[in-house]
């Protein structure tokens, strides 16, 4: 089981929840934050500092963000756009610093206007 970070956080990636992550499992798009689920402990740390209550564990899911679930995942397991590979398990965001690009799912969400991301 893992926390997953939903569509309330496109546009806006406050890091609070990086902040907060003691084991440096939540990674940076262009968009949105990810939460590797092989590297998250499941310690929940990150879910009460969200300011946007996009964070879920995975049991807890809403019925609407469940495709982000599979999303999360994704991030790490398939090639991004721009990327010959996928990011895999790096041991930590720390190390990555801002990738470059984000899932079909979150690039293809709409822009919020007023919020961090702007085209």
């Amino acid at each position: 089981m893992t926390y997953v970070i939903g569509a309330p956080c496109i546009d806006v990636k406050d890091r609070a929840c990086v902040d907060e992550c003691p084991v440096d499992c939540i990674y940076e798009g262009e968009r949105s934050l990810y939460i590797h689920p092989d590297e998250c402990v499941d310690c929940g740390a990150c879910e009460p500092v969200c300011p946007v209550e996009a964070i879920y564990y995975e049991d807890d899911l809403p019925s609407a963000l469940t495709p982000y679930l599979q999303d999360n995942a994704t991030f790490f397991t398939e090639p991004l756009p721009g990327f010959a590979e996928p990011l895999g398990s790096p041991g930590g965001a720390a190390k990555v610093g801002v990738v470059a690009a984000d899932t079909p799912l979150v690039a293809g969400h709409p822009v919020i206007p007023g919020h961090v991301h702007t085209e």
